[in-house]
């Protein structure tokens, strides 16, 4: 016999039907609404692409909060549940991104998530020191000046990447490389090395030179062609000369050296910064200086393993971007005067 107030069997199995029911019903209709919020395009907004930041360990409701705060996305918790629901809020990724007007909220998912970041075009020119290039890299956002140069002394970034030298001077090679905002500095550098060393390996043994210079040597050589002429064919010319001088024993008498020693040079290379005494004024010392001066181009370190067959002392600029070569002293002084109209020159 059925107690008072007891609900029969078939009651509750109707309730518990219609919450079922409710239930589906509102779950297809979730799914209704995110469908179509997945695939509505935003509106067109003035200004065009919108540059979008989004820094390490960002949450995925921080990664919702900027991308509505600056349009992207509508405002809300749509995007926070698709990216859920499609099992892709693991995988949204750090970085700058490049949003075009117009795009659905699953077309920018996908993008976060496939970490199809924008890449800038850095270039290091041919020659640049340390100091120029910590200086392109501040100018284009990606760290402090100081910071660069402090990280070129870093022990322990010479010793992960191999270099047997007190700077990475003369290391990080010169070229055009695609950067994220945002990224590390020691890795800007780490591509830098690593581009360096492939460049190195494809050009042979830098051993293998025609005086033995050691691979630190041979990359302080090509520093030096680097900074003495911006003409791919005269490189050649200038390693012999340099070469044969140290072969000789004569002292190298390169301004670019002395320049690079001087703590306030002043633009205007004087008598007295010749005579100031410094590990790079290679008109007072013997040999090479400690290390490199700038950063060398594959053509430069190529010049030094494979200098031109000639028995040149001496150049000296001819004011239109060439030089021009001597094989004694009595015909350097001549060309001193011919295009210099005054002494030096080496």
């Amino acid at each position: 016999m059925r107690k008072k107030g007891q609900r029969r069997p078939g009651s509750i199995k109707r309730l518990v039907g219609w919450l079922c029911a409710l239930a589906f019903l509102w779950l297809a209709g979730f799914g209704i609404w995110l469908r179509i919020y997945a695939v509505t395009p935003m509106p067109m907004r003035e200004g065009g692409n919108l540059h979008i930041l989004i820094p390490p360990q960002t949450s995925l409701s921080g990664i919702q909060a900027i991308l509505a705060d600056n349009g992207v996305i509508p405002p809300g918790r749509g995007f926070y549940y698709l990216a859920r629901i499609s099992l892709l809020s693991q995988r949204l990724q750090a970085g700058e991104y490049l949003f075009p007007p117009g795009q659905t909220p699953a077309q920018i998912l996908r993008t976060l998530a496939d970490g199809a970041t924008v890449r800038w075009s850095v270039t290091i020119p041919e020659g640049a020191s340390i100091y120029q290039l910590a200086e392109i890299l501040a100018q284009g956002g990606w760290g402090e000046r100081d910071l660069f140069l402090k990280l070129a002394r870093e022990p322990e970034l010479l010793a992960r990447h191999g270099v047997r030298a007190k700077s990475l001077e003369g290391y990080l090679f010169p070229d055009t490389y695609q950067l994220l905002r945002g990224q590390d500095p020691r890795e800007i550098f780490g591509l830098m090395l690593e581009r360096g060393k492939k460049v190195r390996q494809e050009l042979g043994d830098l051993s293998n030179n025609p005086l033995g210079l050691s691979p630190h040597e041979v990359l302080t050589l090509a520093s030096i062609v680097e900074k003495e002429t911006a003409d791919p064919q005269e490189r050649p010319l200038i390693a012999r000369v340099f070469l044969n001088r140290l072969k000789h024993g004569m002292r190298l008498q390169t301004d670019p050296t002395v320049i690079y020693g001087l703590k306030n040079f002043a633009g205007n290379l004087t008598r007295k910064d010749l005579e100031t005494p410094t590990p790079y004024n290679t008109y007072l010392i013997s040999g090479l200086p400690p290390g490199p001066i700038a950063n060398p181009g594959r053509d430069s370190i190529a010049a030094v393993l494979h200098p031109a067959p000639a028995s040149y002392l001496y150049f000296v600029s001819r004011n239109n971007g060439t030089h021009y070569f001597s094989s004694d002293l009595a015909e350097h002084n001549r060309a001193v005067l011919k295009y210099q109209k005054r002494g030096g020159g080496r």
